[in-house]
């Protein structure tokens, strides 16, 4: 796959079940539909959240997502950030997470957070970026933050 054969969009409600579809193929940070769900995380939930404060993007190839980000201006914080497996490594998740940055910088955030496994790939990708670790947030993870 070519970055070209890519196309970046804003999400929508209607992109749900592909959003959904990356989210529990993941093999880092894996929940269930179940385990989402007690955490109060649905299709529905998340749709309805694209018309408050919330925006997501995907990464489509010809109809397939292959990856998304969510951010949430009332927070400042990056939601979501998953990549299919079989797609990482390629730039995806950078344009992706790009994307939700600039959005919440473009929103009035002065400092963004995120939480992830401290071991986690995805803890390595943010402290590329200039992510501070901050502090243990829930079930273990590691709050991130940066200062614009």
């Amino acid at each position: 796959m070519k970055k070209s054969d890519l196309t970046f969009r804003e999400a929508t409600g209607a992109d749900m079940p592909g959003i959904t579809h990356v989210r529990i193929s993941v093999t880092e940070n894996a929940l269930s539909l179940a385990q989402l769900a007690a955490r109060g995380i649905t299709n529905e939930s998340v749709a309805a959240s694209f018309l408050k404060d919330r925006k997501g993007w995907v990464a489509a190839r010809d109809d397939e997502i292959v990856g998304f980000s969510i951010a949430d201006r009332a927070s400042h914080s990056i939601f979501a950030l998953f990549v299919l497996p079989g797609h990482e490594g390629r730039g995806i998740g950078s344009r992706l997470f790009d994307l939700a940055v600039s959005w919440l910088w473009q929103n009035g955030a002065e400092r963004l957070w995120l939480t992830t496994d401290p071991q986690s790939k995805a803890a390595r990708f943010y402290t590329r970026r200039g992510w501070i670790a901050t502090g243990e947030a829930e079930r273990g993870d590691t709050r991130f933050e940066l200062t614009r």
